[in-house]
């Protein structure tokens, strides 16, 4: 990202023009219904306005419980903003919109003209989040693979305080986000989602077409998608990718022969558990953990998001071969790194065993997933909603999006989770739409290279004529980085 540069003697003016364009902020279209305040957001130096706006907890029942919802407004660097803003909508589900402010800085050039408002969803961030001792955050039990018996203490715990886990679902979460766009006084505005947050974005656009002047989805999951089911087998395809580009890769493959084999090495070795001294990247600090075949699946699974990172896995898996398993994981802390900060378990739980798990056949549940190396840890995600509050869906909540807004969907060639194939399902349904595929590029583009621009480009016109076409070629002609032999041999 560039660096910005403010002539001394030119201080006095900027201050005053801050001070003028937050006030020129506050005049949306319509009256502004909720007061905001300076506050600050994580890795972001200048201060954000922001606010709460009161919705039930329980839509059904208005004079019951009550839930506040954080909103910041990052405000638009002009005299003269656009009225129609652009609304961030993060991924999980469980993310915090408010922990994007990173990204929303990112995206100046939206922000030359229009407002950028982040919502935090209800039961995360500083939306009455749904918070219990159970899932505390604890360096301790990281690589704990069984979620069942925390989750089963979770939902006890907030039932003690009163919170219905079951209304915490993406429908309420879009009527939510309807309230705090009224409450700010915008007429309509764009969206950008991500991830999961694609899902919501879609949910919106059926709600509320006529709220919606343009949309971003990058990361696309489907209408259909079963979050906790589906993202198994996908994840684990994309593992056996990264081995099969190092066996196609002559330096690769002669650096790390036989890999094709090395996951029953692992589970032989394994079998009876190890215990391992890991020292956390973190922190620097050292301790012992327990772990056995389930754990290291699930520190491979964050690797394979973003493609550079993938390139260590063949060399990982290498040294697990040799029974040091330190490396692999402490390489998975670091991917992760502060997200158990940034994220909630619960709403997670609330969403998926709402929308996702009712929709698995008897027979999907009874065989599990089809992929062998990921069943148990499927199987023990899926057992949480036998003890966790169900909410429900509408009928037609799996079933395509159909309109004519405009749609800039943008998919990472080797994303994991939400491949290219999926943005092009969803396509099929918005006539007034444009996939862009970042072909090297993994989980979520929007944040890499050009990416701001082109958003930006999108957002301004609410069309695709003035994409930068320099952009789009480089996102297509883009490629995987090659794998990485060893630790210490030159790389080709």
């Amino acid at each position: 990202m560039r660096s910005s540069k403010v002539r001394v003697h030119a201080l006095a003016a900027v201050v005053l023009c801050a001070a003028a364009l937050a006030a020129c902020s506050e005049r949306p279209a319509n009256p502004r219904r909720v007061a905001l305040g300076e506050c600050r957001l994580p890795k972001v130096a200048q201060a954000a306005q922001c606010g709460h706006v009161d919705v039930p907890e329980n839509r059904s029942s208005p004079n019951g419980r009550t839930l506040s919802i954080f909103v910041a407004v990052l405000p638009a660097n002009t005299l003269s903003p656009a009225p129609d803003p652009l609304v961030i909508v993060a991924g999980g589900p469980g993310q915090a919109a408010s922990s994007l402010g990173a990204f929303a800085r990112q995206l100046t050039d939206v922000r030359r003209t229009r407002d950028i408002v982040l919502v935090d969803q209800r039961g995360t961030g500083r939306s009455s989040p749904l918070d219990c001792a159970a899932f505390a955050p604890d360096e301790h039990a990281e690589f704990d693979s069984d979620p069942v018996p925390k989750a089963t203490l979770c939902a006890a715990q907030l039932a003690a305080k009163g919170v219905d886990a079951s209304q915490y679902t993406t429908s309420a979460f879009v009527a939510d986000l309807d309230d705090v766009r009224a409450a700010l006084g915008y007429a309509r505005w764009n969206v950008w989602g991500g991830s999961y947050g694609t899902r919501v974005a879609q949910e919106y656009l059926r709600r509320h077409p006529d709220r919606v002047r343009s949309m971003v989805l990058d990361g696309v999951a489907p209408p259909a998608l079963r979050i906790a089911f589906d993202v198994w087998p996908t994840r684990d395809h994309a593992i056996d990718r990264v081995i099969a580009a190092c066996q196609g890769s002559p330096s690769c493959a002669q650096a790390h022969p036989a890999l094709d084999t090395i996951f029953d090495d692992l589970q032989r070795d394994l079998a009876g558990g190890r215990t391992v001294a890991l020292t956390d990247p973190r922190t620097g600090a050292t301790r012992d953990i327990r772990i056995d075949f389930d754990n290291i699946v699930a520190a491979l699974q964050p690797l394979t998001y973003a493609p550079e990172v993938a390139t260590l896995v063949p060399e990982l898996l290498a040294l697990a071969r040799h029974h040091e398993y330190a490396p692999l994981l402490a390489a998975s802390l670091t991917v992760v790194g502060d997200l158990p900060y940034a994220f909630s378990p619960a709403l997670y739980y609330s969403v998926t065993c709402a929308e996702d798990i009712p929709r698995v056949t008897p027979a999907e549940r009874a065989n599990g997933v089809a992929d062998p190396r990921v069943r148990h840890l499927a199987a023990l995600s899926i057992a949480v909603c036998d003890h966790w509050p169900k909410g429900t869906y509408p009928a037609d909540f799996a079933s395509p999006v159909q309109s004519d807004v405009p749609v800039l969907l943008l998919s990472g060639g080797l994303d994991p989770v939400t491949p290219p194939e999926y943005a092009a399902e969803v396509a099929k349904h918005l006539p007034n739409s444009r996939q862009i595929v970042a072909r090297g590029f993994g989980h979520i583009v929007s944040p890499n290279a050009c990416a701001p621009r082109l958003i930006a480009a999108f957002v301004d016109a609410a069309g695709f004529a003035q994409l930068p076409e320099s952009c789009v070629n480089f996102f297509a002609q883009s490629t995987p980085p090659p794998p990485w032999p060893d630790r210490l041999a030159p790389q080709p």
